[in-house]
């Protein structure tokens, strides 16, 4: 059993635990039910609560949530498209998301796969200081999708 200021009290009966915490006014929680014995400990369990519903809140205020965005490409798509479209793939990843480029392969288009693996490899190659490649790209269907993920910041 453990006081309100942190001291170890050692080991008591339940009668004897409880008629401690209601002389302080103060709750009997059990913190270590699979410990042999349970470890107790009398404290304020609403403020308790407050608290640590107060440092849950601070961390979700800190993390960074990453989201996944995605940038369309045609196989025969001209320059200018592309770097419009780049420009927003700079921009996203700078910001901290990754990105999805897909490349949809309308009707014959299928047959000349090469040009968007050409296409999503220089696109890769544009951003590679912003990014880095976190999947390859693959044929999933009439779509080639590859997944860009930002470079750590941190390290």
């Amino acid at each position: 059993m453990i006081d309100a200021e942190g001291n170890q009290l050692g080991i008591k009966p339940l009668r004897e635990a409880l008629s401690m915490a209601q002389e302080a006014e103060l709750d009997l929680v059990n913190v270590a039910p699979q410990a042999k014995p349970p470890v107790c400990r009398i404290m304020d369990y609403g403020k308790y609560r407050y608290e640590q519903s107060k440092r849950e809140k601070e961390a979700r205020k800190n993390q960074k949530t990453v989201q996944l965005k995605e940038v369309r490409f045609s196989s025969n798509i001209e320059d200018h498209d592309v770097n419009t479209k780049l420009r927003n793939v700079k921009k996203f990843l700078s910001n901290g998301d990754k990105v999805k480029l897909s490349i949809r392969f309308r009707g014959r288009e299928i047959t000349h796969q090469d040009l968007g693996r050409k296409m999503l490899t220089r696109v890769a190659e544009e951003v590679k200081d912003l990014g880095d490649v976190e999947r390859q790209p693959k044929l999933e269907g009439r779509q080639m999708i590859m997944i860009l993920a930002p470079k750590n910041t941190n390290s």
